[in-house]
């Protein structure tokens, strides 16, 4: 199965009234200036999109709404955490029906699995849908490393056809190609290795601060995949402090405090995540503040790209 899924993909954030209701008003909003930005995919009901918050029809109706604003402009990746086979096919004949295109697909989460349970959990999934699935590899967060042996099994799979690589090894990026070649499309998943990770051949990036700074993640990516690495490190340099909230505990609260910040979106989120306060929330505010102040004029870069 071919699918081109390549360049920038915000992991967008679920956005919430007062009360905890989905406002999906904003969330309309803020696709329409991502894809104005000029971001080529989204992922929804991602770790960012607070996934486990929503219930099943909510999840339904989040990915409804999410489809007829986008229209297919751009690709729509849903993420799948459920506890178990059975209840991620469920979700995902639904997403079927729904008109996504693809999936990003966890192991089950709660039980950690053994390496042949994560393996038969993909392939049981896989072999349910046709849709194109993407296998999110986050070993720091979920426990579970799917490492290259276990790749070479689901690489059996035709409908499995990316790899979203957060293992935060570089490494495992080359090893991914020297073993697979072009089989897997692979998205660099952490945001502060972002540049390394192009600059080593991955062909996509999911990102949670392309929430906040879309034109100039889309920017970093283009100049990193044109060779302009001198270029690439500046924004790349201005852009690390933001791209480190990702790789925290809060991140969501942190991706959402500073949409809030740039007029995005709103900081509402649901329980078990609470809305950062005092220092942390001081800190947000600082690292924001800081690269509105320095924030990188693109029109050189560009004109550097279109020479």
């Amino acid at each position: 199965m071919q699918q081109n899924w390549q360049g920038v993909y915000p992991a967008i954030s679920t956005q919430f009234h007062a009360d905890g209701s989905i406002n999906y008003a904003a969330n309309a909003t803020m696709l329409q200036q991502l894809i104005a930005d000029g971001i080529d995919g989204i992922i929804a009901l991602g770790t960012v999109g607070e996934n486990a918050s929503l219930t099943a029809t909510e999840k339904r109706e989040f990915l409804q709404q999410t489809v007829k604003t986008v229209a297919g402009r751009i690709p729509v990746i849903a993420g799948c955490t459920e506890h178990s086979a059975a209840q991620a096919i469920d979700y995902i004949k639904a997403a079927e029906q729904i008109g996504v295109d693809g999936i990003m697909l966890l192991p089950a989460v709660v039980y950690r699995g053994t390496d042949r349970e994560v393996l038969v959990h993909y392939q049981t999934v896989a072999r349910a849908t046709r849709l194109p699935i993407m296998i999110y590899n986050n070993p720091v967060s979920y426990g579970v490393d799917i490492n290259l042996e276990m790749t070479a099994l689901l690489a059996e799979e035709p409908n499995i056809v990316a790899i979203k690589e957060s293992t935060t090894d570089t490494r495992r990026i080359t090893e991914l190609q020297s073993r697979f070649g072009d089989r897997f499309q692979i998205f660099c998943g952490v945001d502060d290795i972002a540049l390394e990770s192009v600059l080593l051949g991955a062909t996509g990036w999911i990102s949670g601060l392309t929430n906040v700074f879309p034109r100039e993640s889309v920017m970093l990516f283009k100049l990193a995949r044109a060779g302009r690495i001198k270029e690439a490190r500046e924004i790349y340099r201005w852009f690390m402090p933001l791209l480190r909230l990702d790789t925290i505990p809060t991140l969501v609260q942190c991706i959402k405090l500073a949409e809030q910040l740039l007029g995005r979106g709103s900081e509402n989120v649901r329980l078990p995540r609470l809305a950062l306060q005092g220092s942390e929330r001081e800190y947000v505010e600082q690292v924001v503040a800081q690269a509105l102040r320095s924030r990188p004029d693109l029109t050189s870069y560009q004109a550097l790209l279109a020479e």
